[in-house]
């Protein structure tokens, strides 16, 4: 069974282009929940710019399950949540969080976030 995406291609737009590729959740791009934790690590290839990105809801046991994430373009997910935007220039090793609903995505140590 294939994945029901919340935006369908024809619905995004050119945000965050030539960034490269991310990891994100289906929490994200399936459910349509905000970003509610991202980090940057060192990249696994080329493509691949180090961006990881969470809603924050997920349990160990979820992110540990490979098919409920994928590989996507960053744009892809500046799409469905803009705020990302304004750190993807961040270097490795930054995290940053939302630690409210609503509230914006602030810097914090990388490791773990508080949610």
């Amino acid at each position: 069974m294939g994945k029901s995406f919340r935006l369908s291609a024809d619905e995004i737009r050119p945000l965050a282009q030539n960034r490269g590729a991310c990891t994100a959740t289906d929490m994200i791009t399936v459910d349509g929940l905000k970003v509610g934790y991202m980090y940057r690590e060192a990249s696994i290839n080329d493509v691949d710019s180090g961006w990881r990105f969470f809603s924050g809801c997920e349990t160990q046991e979820y992110v540990d399950d490979s098919t409920n994430s994928a590989f996507y373009d960053i744009n892809t997910i500046a799409n469905y949540d803009p705020d990302i935007i304004d750190w993807l220039d961040a270097p490795i090793g930054a995290a940053f969080e939302r630690l409210s609903d609503g509230g914006d995505l602030v810097p914090v140590a990388p490791g773990s976030p508080s949610a």
